[in-house]
Formats: structure tokens, sequence, C-alpha cells
């Protein structure tokens, strides 16, 4: 497995993967946008050129935000997620980022272990946040240095 910035001959694979983990995916058109985007940074993990899993966010300044982060079904639970999450984490630390910071379905608990397993911690939540369920997000932060809150 390998682990690159999105390039645009990926964004196939990262919509398939997009479409095939979230109830309501972004378009095609909207990954692809982010490669235009100055403060998108994309990173899919590839084996036998194939998209097996990606992680999105966005650097502004000292802040980051993860958007998404997919691996395909096969390819679950075989530490491609970690490496994706590990990657984003050394990459916001060596671009001076204060913290990085997502949010997650609250029924996700597979997710919010995972994110704990890594540092992040819960911060608050966003009511009514996701859609195909009406759901609450929870947001989790992993601080870089010391909290601020």
């Amino acid at each position: 497995m390998k682990i690159t910035q999105m390039k645009k001959y990926d964004v196939d694979g990262v919509f398939d993967l997009e479409s095939q983990c979230f109830s309501t995916p972004w378009s095609k058109q909207s990954i692809a946008s982010e490669l235009k985007n100055p403060n998108a940074r994309f990173f899919v993990a590839c084996r036998d050129n194939c998209v097996i899993g990606y992680i999105g966010m966005h650097l502004i300044l000292d802040e980051c935000y993860i958007t998404n982060i997919a691996v395909s079904r096969k390819n679950r639970k075989n530490g491609v997620g970690s490496s994706l999450l590990g990657y984003a984490i050394s990459y916001a630390k060596a671009n001076s980022a204060s913290f990085i910071t997502l949010e997650v379905r609250e029924s996700n608990i597979i997710a919010i272990e995972f994110y704990k397993k890594f540092g992040f911690k819960p911060q608050g939540f966003r009511k009514n946040f996701y859609e195909n369920p009406l759901e609450n997000g929870l947001i989790f932060t992993k601080w870089f240095g010391e909290e601020v809150f």
C-alpha cells in the first residue's frame, strides 16, 4: 500500500469509495474541485493502482479539519485507516497546525473508538448535523500543544 496526494486520476476511485461509505456522499465534481482548493489536502491509499482508502482535510492557518476518511469494505481492519489518519496527523503537525478536528455520527461507535486511539477527545456536538438518517455529529479534536479550552 502506498499513500500519496490525490491526483486527477484518483477522483473516480475516491468518488466510488465516497458513494459506498456515506449515505450523503460528496459529488464527483465536489471531490475534483478539492484539487484546486489551496486549503485542501486529500491523500489516497492505493494498492495495485486501485484506491482502497482516502482522507481529506482542510488546513487553514494553524487549524486542520478532516472532511472525510473512508476505506473500502474489503480492506478494513488491515491498517489502511490507521495509516491514513496517522499520515494526516503527521502532515498537520509538520505544517504547524495547533490541532486536528473532525465530526462523527454519534452512533458510529467503531469510528469514535478509532479516533480515541489516536488521542482525539470529545469537544462538543452539532445538533442534527447529519442526514439520511438525521443525527447529531460529535466533534472530536486532537491538540498538538496545550488545549485552549
